[in-house]
């Protein structure tokens, strides 16, 4: 199986941290943030990973090389311009779209058990699963719906145009996803790259073509690393003894 990790951001809400280094390489527990994903992917035997660069990604290749100080063998996507998620999927898609694949944000922490989720996904022939926490500002960041099966049935401001009965759970998005590579048929190609989002465009588009979507309930450790607070909160939950099963 190979994955990708999501590095092109610019980081803004941690300068002035990312002022001169990319996002990915800030520390977090004294290793680059990047690591954190790599490792949980290394841990579960997934090691073809491919990483878009674009904010001083030059950085994120020197550091990493080749993936071989890791166990692992990285390649790299290169962004000039910054092509959001899905413009960054579309490109990676070469080096992607043979089989199922892992997506992870460069930015979360989290202790998640990539065997279940991928038993999950394949138990119900989803087309994608995104990881799911409950969370009290999920309306905030951009809530889901899903059913009592996990089926997604509400995403952003996009409703399944046939709503499965009974009651259903207000989540929100871990930055972990599992993608068959059916999504990028509901991806728009042309000669040249574009910047798109898929939780804006692509996701809304399957759901609207009852495309199975489906979330994954998680209510383990996650820490999201966006801003130099919730970095020192990982820090202290870390540092008080909180423990990373792939570690």
């Amino acid at each position: 199986m190979k994955a990708m990790v999501l590095a092109a951001g610019q980081g803004t809400r941690l300068r002035p941290l990312t002022d001169t280094r990319p996002k990915a390489l800030v520390p977090v527990g004294g290793r680059p943030m990047i690591e954190y994903s790599l490792l949980l992917l290394r841990h579960y035997g997934i090691r073809d990973i491919v990483i878009n660069l674009h904010h001083h990604g030059e950085q994120i290749e020197k550091r990493l090389a080749d993936g071989s100080r890791l166990g692992l063998q990285i390649s790299y996507s290169v962004e000039p311009e910054l092509l959001d998620t899905g413009g960054g999927l579309l490109k990676a898609k070469p080096f992607l779209q043979d089989d199922t694949f892992i997506v992870i944000n460069t930015d979360v922490l989290i202790d998640l058990h990539l065997d279940q989720l991928l038993q999950f996904h394949h138990k119900q022939q989803a087309a994608a699963t995104l990881v799911l926490r409950p969370d009290m500002d999920a309306d905030q960041y951009g809530s889901m719906d899903i059913n009592e099966r996990g089926r997604i049935c509400r995403f952003l401001d996009t409703t399944m145009p046939l709503q499965s009965p009974g009651p259903t759970r207000k989540l929100m998005f871990t930055g972990v996803q599992v993608l068959e590579p059916k999504v990028f048929d509901y991806m728009d190609t042309g000669m040249t790259a574009h910047k798109f989002s898929t939780t804006r465009q692509t996701y809304p588009r399957m759901l609207s073509d009852m495309q199975p979507l489906y979330g994954f309930c998680f209510d383990g450790f996650w820490q999201d690393l966006g801003t130099a607070d919730r970095i020192q909160e990982a820090e202290r939950r870390l540092a008080a003894g909180t423990r990373l099963h792939y570690f």
